[in-house]
């Protein structure tokens, strides 16, 4: 993903600048995490939001931005929506509960949580590495949540078994999950699991594969951005249009390349020669 926007504030520590830059570099894994979210019947996620840094109108009594958390996110590879958790000390023009829109290089952090466990964090990796033992348990206690070790960000829960599939007949042996700081992590575990479900529901009927939603998005488009392998080969398989774009005329190949998912541009690229 390109990282030519990145927005910092007067004040900022380096170190929290950094590491609102690791959360916007990373952000295509909280979307694909969510991605998989949107489909469960059962949610598998305690937590999900993202830190964005609102501007405020105070006149030198006051910190230039107001850091706040919104959830209930939704993203079309531009523009961040969801609702305001928290509420406001210093702007006036919002409330929790308030629908907002913002840009990725707005976005300062973002976390999700599984069983209690922490992924993504950035800048409260930064807070806590800077706090005594004491302090940190006790912040740690507030949340009432894992957030690991000071110095280590999880982006993606870790795999302990190696998996023989669907992805791994295409692309060879599936690789093992690791923390943050690496550009090249596994599919998500989803993206197999569902193979067959899937294939089936395609091929009984292959209508879905063509099908838009109220946004103007194809299945083919929304699982390119999230970075969903094995869902855009199946959707290829039965028929899906390559060449479709959505409302900013965008086709999936550019979603993928924008968003950064390398083996889904290599497959899309196959495909279209």
């Amino acid at each position: 993903m390109s990282d030519d926007k990145i927005l910092m504030f007067s004040g900022e520590s380096l170190a929290m600048q950094e590491a609102a830059k690791q959360a916007r570099n990373t952000f295509k894994y909280f979307w694909r995490e969510l991605s998989w979210e949107y489909r469960r019947i059962i949610p598998g996620l305690g937590l999900a939001a993202v830190k964005v840094a609102f501007p405020t109108k105070a006149d030198g009594d006051g910190p230039e931005v107001e850091h706040m958390w919104v959830n209930d996110i939704q993203f079309d590879g531009e523009i961040i929506s969801g609702i305001l958790l928290n509420s406001p000390q210093w702007c006036d023009n919002i409330a929790a509960g308030d629908n907002v829109s913002v840009s990725l290089a707005e976005i300062g952090d973002w976390m999700y949580t599984i069983g209690g466990k922490v992924y993504g964090g950035f800048s409260i990796d930064v807070m806590r590495q800077e706090m005594p033992d004491s302090e940190r348990e006790e912040h740690d206690q507030a949340w009432g949540l894992d957030f690991g070790k000071p110095g280590e960000v999880f982006i993606v829960p870790a795999q302990t078994q190696e998996k023989q599939g669907f992805l791994s007949g295409l692309f060879g042996k599936k690789e093992l999950a690791a923390v943050a700081h690496t550009g090249d992590l596994p599919e998500h575990p989803m993206s197999e699991n569902m193979v067959e479900k899937m294939d089936e529901g395609l091929r009984d009927d292959p209508s879905f594969t063509r099908s838009v939603d109220e946004n103007g998005w194809t299945l083919l488009q929304k699982d390119a951005l999230a970075g969903n392998l094995a869902p855009v080969t199946l959707l290829v398989k039965h028929g899906a249009d390559l060449g479709a774009v959505n409302p900013r005329g965008e086709t999936a190949l550019d979603l993928a390349r924008k968003m950064g998912w390398p083996r889904i541009v290599a497959f899309l690229e196959q495909k279209l020669h």
